[in-house]
């Protein structure tokens, strides 16, 4: 796929997904962003740029662990999730410096930020080594990057949902999108972008669904299929749910669903 095709499908797919996206994932994905700031080590004063911040789900708490010192900068590609932390953080009077920007050409000079971060974002860029030097380039020497993707494809009870929305209509979404989680790709690719003292940590975790409809929206609505998703009409819409249903049947526990997943969350420094 072409980049800038992806780029735009990123873009638009999420502003589809903006809605949606905190109902059906601030839970399931707390594990990982736990881990990542852990990993992080935030400190008072420090300056730090977040990319693909989403909604804001880690933002905010790296704007807690900031304590209003410093200064925090959250980017994402697409402009409604930018709007909704630029909403919340003027409606509640917290520091942030929220900006629609592309992660593989972030818009600062050189050795701006001390930490940069990103939360499960680096699978949706279209050459995530790109986006990696791109936080090599913006930190300081001796600054800390840090970032979370999902694990390996086999380890993502969930997965079946690119083929099912594929088999509809051309999704071209993250052709990808497991590279980065198999293996030691994500420590590796971090290391080619220049970083050292690399390390990565494995999570396995279990995505809880109180409903069928609830990990329907999760798959289709509130994640990256959200822009094919639209293009669906009733009919269709019926028959993939009922085919991702069937893939994750396995997992059903009562009217609910408990889907394993697996992330993977390294920590680097610049040179």
């Amino acid at each position: 796929m072409e980049p800038e095709l992806q780029r735009r499908v990123q873009r638009y797919g999420w502003d589809r997904a903006s809605a949606s996206y905190e109902s059906f994932w601030a839970e399931q994905l707390r594990p990982a962003q736990d881990l990542l700031l852990r990993l992080a080590g935030i400190r008072p004063g420090e300056r730090v740029i977040e990319l693909a911040s989403g909604t804001g789900l880690v933002t905010f708490r790296i704007a807690e662990q900031l304590a209003g010192t410093g200064h925090l900068v959250a980017t994402d590609i697409s402009q409604k999730m930018v709007d909704v932390v630029r909403s919340r953080a003027e409606r509640e009077g917290i520091p942030v410096d929220a900006r629609r920007m592309d992660a593989e050409a972030l818009d600062f000079p050189d050795g701006s930020f001390d930490v940069a971060l990103c939360a499960l974002g680096l699978m949706y860029c279209p050459d995530p080594p790109t986006a990696m030097r791109e936080m090599h380039r913006v930190l300081v020497p001796g600054g800390r990057a840090a970032a979370a993707v999902w694990g390996a494809r086999r380890n993502c009870g969930w997965a079946e949902i690119f083929p099912i929305v594929e088999r509809r209509v051309a999704s071209d979404v993250c052709p990808l999108f497991f590279q980065l989680g198999t293996g030691d790709a994500m420590a590796e690719t971090f290391r080619f972008a220049g970083f050292d003292d690399v390390r990565s940590e494995r999570l396995d975790v279990i995505l809880r669904y109180a409903t069928a409809e609830d990990a329907i929206g999760a798959a289709f609505a509130g994640g990256p299929v959200a822009l094919a998703y639209s293009r669906f009409d009733d009919q269709t819409r019926d028959g993939a749910h009922r085919e991702y249903l069937e893939s994750i049947a396995s997992y059903q526990r009562g009217d609910g669903y408990e889907i394993p997943g697996e992330y993977v969350v390294t920590v680097a420094t610049r040179r």
